[in-house]
């Protein structure tokens, strides 16, 4: 027995010819089989073992599970996640509540127990830089180590590969690459949302979502948009809760040290933070009429609070008390652990404007996304009569995505929907999204309105306008 013939090509040169992504470690070359793992047999030519090759004695079997291993780390497409593991995942970053850290512990938790047994469907949900991608690299990075083929591909690059294999010069097949992430072991999807929409993408997408659906292949999705926006039919297998754990984090972008972000300039619930519903006075002072309608107003606030779907619009003069109910919400929602963004409407546009600026440290395309699809949503102070062409469509684009995709939203304004922007009244004014809600009782420093009560006590199910 020899050890196996010299070779003319370095041993990183000769697994580069493997396509196994191999690196020299000289430290651990095993004398035997110079750390290829086999050997061959200096015999003569008529004997059997002429011109075969071996498991070496000494380091075949590791050597072997060696070659799996970086051959599975090479199908992975994990190169630009190789740092991505549990354990350098930040939990006790600065400025984060209590509810966030919680948050991403939670999440981490759930994740580390998935990749010791990846079965089902795992889906992160949150927003950009929370950590989502990170967790999903880390449970592709531990499977491989683990030995389990894994492949990690962003949806928009995924569908990207799809289409260059209908090209001349493609090295792979469609149904090649097509058959590769249909039937992986682990698949990770990252950034679900993000592709083109386009009719073929679609389709290719829910084809291989569908596949592994069906063959309950272990799956892990990330996106950072409501997933009741999502195509209907993908949608259908994400939601399946027999099949899915749903995971939503909530945490700030952790790129940019978890404070001082854009998003958290523009939500300012922090300056109502003394506006709950124990806060509410609910002025005795006032006539019975004006009573009865401010406590009408307070339990409609206080179910929405409760059963935050559809939309909630509270109009009346200023400082009739409806700032205060949409803040006690949000603030309401928010210690339930949900992300609540509270907004007073002339802020949004100017922060939407400054994203223009080469300086912003957001782009627009990004912060426009963050609003449209956060969990809940307060408008505070809608008044656009006086708005410009250019900020009336983006506050159109903003209600009607919410409106289409049926995301919770409260809106405050001093004047009717008779007043304001006919598009934005035939998306706000839809009787099956939720309640109109007119405050009659006067302003805490002024005089009543014109005209009488109105609302009604709130119903389980019940979707109608309740004016005064």
């Amino acid at each position: 027995m020899s050890q196996g013939s010299t070779p003319t090509s370095s041993k990183a040169d000769r697994a580069d010819q493997l396509g196994l992504g191999l690196e020299a470690d000289d430290a651990d070359t095993c004398p035997i089989c110079g750390g290829y793992g086999v050997i061959t047999y200096d015999v003569p030519v008529h004997d059997e073992r002429f011109g075969k090759s071996y498991p070496c004695p000494r380091c075949g079997e590791d050597s072997r599970r060696r070659l799996r291993r970086r051959a599975l780390r090479k199908l992975s497409n994990l190169d630009a996640h190789v740092t991505s593991t549990f354990a350098t995942f930040e939990i006790d970053l600065p400025n984060l509540s209590a509810s966030q850290a919680s948050s991403l512990r939670s999440a981490m938790d759930i994740c580390a127990r998935y990749a010791e047994d990846p079965k089902g469907w795992l889906l992160l949900q949150g927003g950009y830089g929370c950590g989502k991608t990170h967790l999903a690299a880390a449970i592709a990075n531990h499977c491989v180590d683990s030995g389990l083929a894994t492949l990690f591909m962003t949806v928009p690059d995924l569908l990207d590969h799809l289409r260059s294999t209908f090209g001349p010069s493609s090295e792979v097949q469609y149904d090649e690459m097509f058959d590769r992430v249909s039937n992986i072991p682990l698949l990770v999807l990252d950034d679900l949302g993000s592709e083109s929409p386009t009719p073929w993408a679609l389709e290719k997408l829910y084809q291989i979502i569908n596949h592994r659906y069906s063959y309950r292949l272990p799956t892990v999705v990330t996106t950072n948009i409501n997933v009741e926006t999502i195509e209907p039919r993908v949608r259908s297998r994400l939601v399946d809760q027999e099949l899915t754990r749903s995971v939503k984090i909530d945490a700030p972008d952790y790129r940019r040290g978890g404070f001082a972000q854009a998003e958290n300039a523009l939500t300012n619930l922090t300056l109502y933070d003394d506006m709950h519903f124990d806060t509410w006075d609910p002025r005795a002072d006032l006539p019975k009429q004006d009573r009865d309608n401010l406590r009408r107003a307070f339990e409609w606030a206080q179910y929405f609070a409760a059963n935050p779907q559809g939309w909630l619009i509270l109009t009346g003069t200023y400082g009739c008390g409806k700032t205060h109910l949409a803040a006690a919400i949000a603030n309401e929602r928010q210690l339930a652990g949900e992300n609540a963004m509270f907004v007073t409407v002339p802020d949004l546009l100017d922060h939407l404007r400054a994203t223009f600026n080469p300086a912003s440290p957001v782009s627009y395309d990004r912060l426009f996304n963050d609003i449209r699809n956060a969990e809940l949503l307060v408008l505070d102070d809608m008044g656009v009569e006086n708005a410009s062409p250019w900020a009336r469509e983006k506050l159109f684009q903003i209600i009607d995505y919410r409106y289409r995709s049926r995301l919770a939203t409260v809106i405050t304004m001093s004047r009717t929907l008779d007043e304001i922007d006919e598009r934005l009244a035939s998306r706000m004014g839809d009787s099956s999204r939720g309640v109109v809600f007119a405050i009659t009782a006067p302003s805490f420093r002024g005089k009543k309105p014109p005209g009488g009560g109105g609302g009604s006590t709130p119903r389980r199910g019940a979707s109608r306008s309740a004016t005064g």
